[in-house]
């Protein structure tokens, strides 16, 4: 996914625990019952988090968000007040739907505080991404219309530097207390920095992008003096201002950061990365469980590669079958046209099934784009969003094309991009539901949606069954990959050969995944967490319903939802077996029946 690092998981506004005090004593004068105050909350809430309104926040929501210490206090004690408020309301007296809503709204406000509470904001990067990459997502150059966005636009272009400014005090607050990235994963990690420090011609800048074709119904001089400002910008305040990032990453940043690798060895590591765990897997399970949760799949995943890779005709063992298919020339797109095109073929060959599967599908559509060349060295091998599926066509001897279709059906069709189209279309939901993103659910979902490969035909030779296991003992060995770093002190070396030994993923790939799963605790579990429960609750349901399971439905409850905890899903398809396993309503039914003691 496109990480949607976590899918804008947050556009922070500035405002204040006072201000959501005013503004919901102001809207519970008139309340009718639980759920009055409940949605006076979340909306006030929502409306301060999302930048809409707040004592210091423009009402369009034109400002990039504010990383400063005293702003990060003020999240914290905001949230505080919310939480305080939350516990104040009588679950049982919500409506059926509320208790679902108030279930996923209780966990995302938890989540919230505990990363302000853990001092988060002081890390505000990882291996896979970071806040000056991400940035052009906040800009939101891609969804420019009138010349008042395209002003807005502008407006956010020329707060790039004193942003900036205060990530670099927060990172110099992480490393004065240790809380940092660790050093083993840094090197080369500043070149995405370096893209655009080295600029000289501004126009040549991502930045520059949406001003090269503007609507039409603009003015022609209005776009030429809005391009000439851009440029002004480019030049004058962002150039320089990442220019000064990289003499601090390069002069401070990696001379000071951690030695370590666990992030149990950071200041209050065991509860901090026991709150990932719970943030990322929705589950209340310990490190030491999640391990061996991994090494029981790990062990069941291998015995079925060893049958497919029988079924080849190879005649030697599984570490010389690893090594045939990491060498190969045959298995290898030769340019980065022929590895998307292969791409957009798996994606076709998808769209003809899709009907047997799903008996609703979105209005929206994805195009194929490749990862941008400024972070492709350091980024995944493919993400997927409600508008585009992005391949990394970079390295292309570490991009298997046995590995293709799995990847497809993760990153596209029936994975992310359509359950984000489906959930962008729940406009019955609020909008903390609508926007949210839910790794466990979002993430098991696309892995099942790997496995649903079979059952639509999409893996037609050995070679691509094998690529499909693969990726299912990847997200297995994630299991005990992280677990192992994080909390039983495994180094790097070990967990790049654990991958070694038990995947057919290329070097580069596992070196940049062990990267990931080192500086970005916990994430990595809720890929094979989240599939693993869905897979059982479709275990249920087809016992259950005998022959009224109808495999459209199912799908389409669940993804009627949107991104939810796992318990809640489970109380959803609890619900979806004891009605008959129907068809869901759309928009989202997802609120009714379900109950919470």
């Amino acid at each position: 996914m496109k990480a949607w690092p976590l899918l804008a998981v947050l556009i922070l506004a500035t405002g204040g625990a006072q201000a959501l005090a005013q503004d919901t004593r102001a809207s519970t004068r008139n309340d009718t019952g639980a759920d009055a105050r409940f949605k006076d909350i979340y909306t006030a809430e929502w409306a301060w988090r999302s930048g809409k309104a707040g004592a210091n926040a423009k009402p369009d929501n034109s400002r990039l968000d504010t990383a400063d210490a005293a702003s990060q206090q003020e999240r914290l004690d905001y949230w505080q007040n919310v939480m305080q408020q939350l516990d104040g309301i009588d679950v049982k007296q919500l409506s059926p739907e509320n208790q679902v809503n108030y279930a996923v709204y209780r966990d995302q406000i938890a989540n919230l505080l505990a990363d302000q509470r853990f001092g988060q904001w002081q890390m505000p990067f990882n291996s896979d991404s970071a806040f000056w990459s991400d940035i052009g997502y906040d800009l939101g150059g891609d969804r420019l219309r009138t010349a008042d966005d395209y002003r807005k636009y502008l407006d956010k272009l020329g707060q790039i530097p004193e942003y900036f400014d205060q990530q670099i005090d927060a990172m110099r607050a992480g490393l004065k207390r240790g809380f940092s990235v660790p050093r083993a994963v840094l090197d080369g990690r500043d070149r995405s920095i370096k893209s655009v420090a080295d600029l000289t011609d501004p126009t040549q800048a991502g930045f520059y992008k949406p001003l090269v074709q503007m609507p039409a119904s603009i003015p022609a001089s209005d776009q030429a003096a809005m391009r000439a400002q851009a440029q002004q910008l480019i030049r004058d305040g962002i150039i320089p201002a990442y220019a000064k990032l990289l003499k601090f990453f390069d002069d401070e940043y990696v001379p000071q950061a951690r030695k370590t690798l666990a992030a149990e060895a950071l200041p209050d590591g065991k509860a901090w990365y026991a709150q990932q765990l719970k943030e990322y897997t929705t589950l209340d399970l310990t490190p030491d469980q999640i391990h061996q949760i991994g090494l029981e799949q790990v062990a069941k995943i291998h015995a079925q590669m060893l049958d497919v890779m029988k079924r080849t005709g190879f005649k030697g063992d599984f570490a010389a079958f690893l090594a045939f298919l990491r060498s190969d020339p045959q298995f290898y797109a030769k340019t980065p046209q022929e590895l998307l095109d292969k791409t957009a073929w798996v994606a076709k060959e998808v769209d003809g099934q899709m009907s047997r599967f799903f008996g609703h599908l979105p209005r929206e559509r994805f195009t194929i784009v490749p990862v941008p060349d400024a972070i492709a060295p350091f980024y995944t091998s493919g993400r997927g969003g409600p508008d585009e599926y992005m391949v990394n066509t970079y390295d292309l001897k570490s991009r298997a094309l046995y590995n293709m279709p799995a990847l497809t059906l993760h990153e596209s069709y029936p994975g992310h991009s359509l359950q984000l189209e489906l959930a962008g279309e729940q406009t019955d939901q609020p909008d903390f539901r609508s926007s949210g993103y839910i790794s466990a659910y979002g993430e098991g979902w696309g892995l099942y949606s790997e496995y649903l490969g079979n059952e639509m035909g999409i893996y037609k030779t050995p070679y691509q069954e094998f690529g499909y296991l693969t990726y299912q003992m990847w997200r297995a060995c994630r299991l005990v990959v992280d677990t192992g770093i994080h909390h039983l002190g495994w180094t790097r070396e070990q967990a790049v050969q654990y991958l070694h030994d038990n995947t057919a993923l290329s070097d580069h790939e596992i070196d940049t995944e062990v990267d990931r799963y080192i500086s970005w605790p916990g994430q990595a579990d809720s890929y094979e967490l989240g599939y693993l429960k869905i897979r059982e609750l479709r275990a249920k349901a087809e016992q259950a319903l005998g022959s009224k399971f109808d495999i459209r439905h199912f799908h389409d409850t669940i993804l009627s939802m949107g991104s939810v905890p796992l318990p809640v899903l489970e109380q959803r398809i609890d619900r979806f077996i004891a009605d008959g396993g129907p068809e869901p309503q759309w928009p989202c039914d997802c609120g009714k029946a379900e109950k919470t003691d």
